[in-house]
This record gives C-alpha cells, sequence and structure tokens, in this order.
C-alpha cells in the first residue's frame, strides 16, 4: 500500500503537468496528499520542515545561475547578436544543410550559456526560412531543435554551464568540467547519430513528396536581414563565458581555500557562517562567468539593448523565477517523497541493479522522466541517492568525475517526456502537435539515453575519464 502511495503521487504529478497545470502549486499538493495517506499528523510538519526547506534551499543556491542565465540570453536577444550568429553559422554550413546548420546553431547559444528557453524563440524564425527554402518539412523543425539544444550541449559537453551541469558539483565536489573526454565522446555520439536520424527522416520526407506543408501556424515572416553585428563580435560574449567558467572554476579554490567563513553581524556574538568552497566553487564560476557576459554585451551593444532593456530584463527574471520555482517545488516534492515509507520500495528496486554507474543512470533518467524536468529528476534521485551512490563508486574506485557526468547526461535523457515543459513550450512556439512531431523528439531522447551507457561502456574498458 505505501508504494501505492507513492506511486500515485508522481502520476498524479505527472498528469497535472501533462495536463499544462503549473507544477509549483500540484507538487506540494502532489507530495502532501501523499503524506495525508500516509501519516495524515505529518502533514504540515513535513510541508514547513521539509518540502519548504529543500525547496528555498535550492533557490538558496540555483537561483542567481536561473536569473543570470536568463538575463544573458535576453541580451543576447535585445542586442541582435544571436541573429548575427545564425545569419554567420548559416552562410558557413550553407543553405543546403538546413538541419545541420539549425543544431549548430542552437548548440552554439545553448554551451554558450543561453537558456533553453531563448534559444527555441530565438531560432525558430530563422529554422522555418531555412526549412521552407529547403523544401523541408515543418514538422521536423522541433526534432532539429531538440537535438542542438536539448541534449549534448546541455549536460555532456563538459564546461557547458547549464542547471543540469551543474546541479551535480554540489552533490560530488566536482566542478562543470568533470570527466571531459567522456563528455566529448558521448557528445559526438549524440551527435552523429541524431544527424543520421534526422536525415534519414529528411530523405523519406523527399522520396514520399512531402514539401514543408500548408495551413500551418504560428508562421513568422521570412527573416529579412538587415544590420547585423560582427559575427566575431556576436560570438564574444559566449566565448568570454566559456573562458571565464573554466578559469573561474580553476582559481576560486585558490582564491578562497577549501572553507570560507564570516560573522554575520557586528553587533552580538552570532556564530560564523560557514561555506565550503568545495561545493558551491562551479556554482560561483557559472555565476561570475554569466556576469562577463553580460557586461560584453553591455560594452559592445549598449544603444539596442538599453531601448528594450527594462521590458526585456523583467521577461527574462520572470522566466527565471519560473523555471526555478518549478524546479525548486519538484526538488521538494521529491524530498517529501524520499521520506515516507513507500519510496523505501522504488529505492530498493533501483538498488537491485548491481552496477554503481548503471544504478545511478537509471535511477536519474528514471525520475526526470516521472517529474518531467532534468534538473528536478536529478535533483531528486540526487537529494535521496547521492551518499549510496557515492559509496559505491568509491568501492568500486570509480571517481567522481564520473558519477558527475553520468548523472548529469542521464537527466537529460528520458526527461523529454511528453509532460516536459520544454517540450510542450516547442511544441507551442513552432505550431505544432505531439501528433505531428513528438515521434522526432522521442527518439532524440531515446538516442540521448543510449549516450549514456555508452559513456559507460568506454569507461569501463578504457578508463577514460
Amino acid at each position: 500500500m505505501a508504494f501505492l502511495i507513492v506511486l500515485a503521487a508522481l502520476c498524479f504529478l505527472m498528469l497535472a503537468a501533462y495536463r499544462g497545470y503549473s507544477v509549483i502549486l500540484f507538487a506540494p499538493i502532489a507530495a502532501l496528499g501523499a503524506v495525508l495517506l500516509t501519516d495524515p499528523a505529518l502533514v504540515a510538519p513535513m510541508f514547513t520542515g521539509l518540502f519548504m526547506d529543500k525547496m528555498v534551499g535550492f533557490l538558496k543556491l540555483y537561483f542567481p545561475v536561473f536569473m543570470l542565465g536568463a538575463v544573458f540570453g535576453k541580451l543576447i536577444e535585445l542586442s541582435g547578436f544571436s541573429k548575427a550568429i545564425v545569419a554567420s553559422t548559416i552562410g558557413l554550413v550553407g543553405r543546403s544543410r538546413a538541419i545541420l546548420s539549425i543544431v549548430l546553431v542552437c548548440a552554439l547559444l545553448t554551451y554558450g550559456g543561453v537558456s533553453l528557453f531563448v534559444v527555441v524563440f530565438a531560432v525558430y524564425p530563422f529554422a522555418v526560412e531555412l526549412f521552407r527554402e529547403s523544401n523541408i518539412p515543418k514538422r521536423l523543425i522541433p526534432g532539429t531543435i531538440a537535438l542542438g539544444a536539448f541534449t549534448f550541449t546541455m549536460d555532456s559537453l563538459p564546461g557547458t554551464p547549464q542547471i543540469q551541469n551543474i546541479i551535480p558539483t554540489s552533490f560530488f565536489g566536482t566542478n562543470a568540467w568533470a570527466a571531459p573526454w567522456l563528455g566529448t565522446l558521448g557528445s559526438l555520439f549524440i551527435l552523429i547519430v541524431g544527424m543520421l536520424y534526422l536525415e534519414s527522416r529528411r530523405r523519406k520526407a523527399v522520396a514520399n513528396g512531402e514539401g514543408y506543408g500548408t495551413s500551418l501556424v504560428n508562421e513568422p515572416a521570412p527573416f529579412e536581414g538587415g544590420r547585423l553585428a560582427h559575427p566575431l563580435i556576436a560570438l564574444l560574449p559566449l566565448v568570454l563565458v566559456g573562458v571565464g567558467n573554466l578559469l573561474l572554476t580553476r582559481w576560486i579554490p585558490h582564491w578562497y581555500g577549501s572553507v570560507q567563513s564570516f560573522v554575520p553581524a557586528v553587533i552580538g556574538h552570532p556564530p560564523p557562517v560557514v561555506q565550503e568552497v568545495s561545493k558551491i566553487a562551479a556554482i560561483w564560476a557559472v555565476e561570475g562567468a554569466l556576469l562577463l557576459g553580460c557586461l560584453c554585451v553591455l560594452m559592445f551593444a549598449w544603444g539596442p539593448v538599453t531601448k528594450h532593456f527594462a521590458e526585456g530584463s523583467k521577461a527574462a527574471v520572470s522566466g527565471a523565477l519560473l523555471a526555478s520555482m518549478n524546479t525548486a517545488s519538484e526538488y521538494g516534492f521529491g524530498a517529501v517523497i524520499a521520506a515516507l515509507p513507500g519510496f523505501r520500495a522504488v529505492a530498493d528496486a533501483l538498488h537491485a541493479v548491481p552496477n554503481p554507474l548503471v544504478n545511478e543512470a537509471i535511477s536519474v533518467t528514471a525520475l526526470a522522466g516521472i517529474t518531467g524536468s532534468a534538473s528536478g529528476g536529478m535533483s531528486i534521485a540526487l537529494a535521496a541517492m547521492a551518499d549510496t551512490f557515492i559509496h559505491n563508486a568509491k568501492a568500486a574506485g570509480i571517481p567522481m568525475e564520473v558519477l558527475h557526468r553520468v548523472a548529469a547526461m542521464a537527466s537529460g535523457g528520458m526527461d523529454t517526456l511528453p509532460h516536459n515543459g520544454a517540450v510542450i513550450t516547442l511544441l507551442a512556439v513552432t505550431g505544432l502537435t505531439h501528433r505531428q512531431s513528438y515521434r522526432d523528439i522521442f527518439a532524440i531522447t531515446v538516442i540521448k539515453t543510449a549516450a549514456v551507457l555508452v559513456v559507460i561502456a568506454v569507461f569501463y574498458a578504457t578508463g577514460l575519464v
């Protein structure tokens, strides 16, 4: 019965997300409903003492990353740098390779620190222009954007500033550059196999005489160029974010040491605030890098940005609040579910997988799929089972960097089920339905999930990290 209560809570939250209801509202309802059915006396204590504690703790660590990422993406958009990057990539790769062009543009923006949601809005008009001119079915656009923005640059490539690559740092004491060789090999696997799949779908459509399509909705006007920034200037903030992240990751531990403490008041005798730098250095590094990127955009495009910065920054901060609150609510939900007796059955089932890395991969991707969120599912899995993963990895001689990379990559696998927020946003922006385009998104998800197993196999075969 206890297991069924946990399962019902998970299914309820998944259904609510699928139906488009707010996770911020329904995560506590689902969690406290499970507590009510287990022990009614614990509803209030669990809400304030566990759900809210974990939710606020998540926001304390990660909200600045969400906010700076959203603001940076908005600055890239307002400055016209995103248009310049798209136009130059198309000129370099060629309009005949529309799918590859869009994948590369999405990858470049995502790896540069632009939010996944911002990438969808920024790239879609150019994807429409290219696909329309090349007579490629519009229904392939969501799968193309998903491959470029939701996969290898989100959590596989070492150094990516996306939140899915940052969350494991606080659990494993690693940094965003963990397991660079494994991450790079996994990224190449996803890119190559994903491109082969999308090209096969394009060729099949051509063979069937299918063109771009008619009677479509949300069709933007064709892109008509205009005066754009030089591509190198447009790329500079993205490069600065990547380089700044790498350098700050190395420098911060040297500047602050292993532990940093300070007294939070000058009156009285409050206890000192003590912080373990190793657990938060990666977060500080990403925040500093994104701040440098923002300053770089302002330096080169002050005029265009300031014209619309007031409204643009409000939209960016609102988006960051919504995204971080959604994830934090799921984090609180996971903490409550993990405290219930029924979760023991789930944990025991996941622990039944003997291999530490496969166990971690299955646990993270399963919970990411259930919650419909890569960051939320990974947060739940690591909050509940990180100590077990670490213990088993140490016993097997597995570096923490490998645990980091496997967890990050697994989070971006089955999280893209139909109720995933990014999937729903992508389809809404492109004016397509699940019936039209979800097949390709799901195929990309399967390829992404398979890449995790490839990385694990390479590690065991070669010891490469």
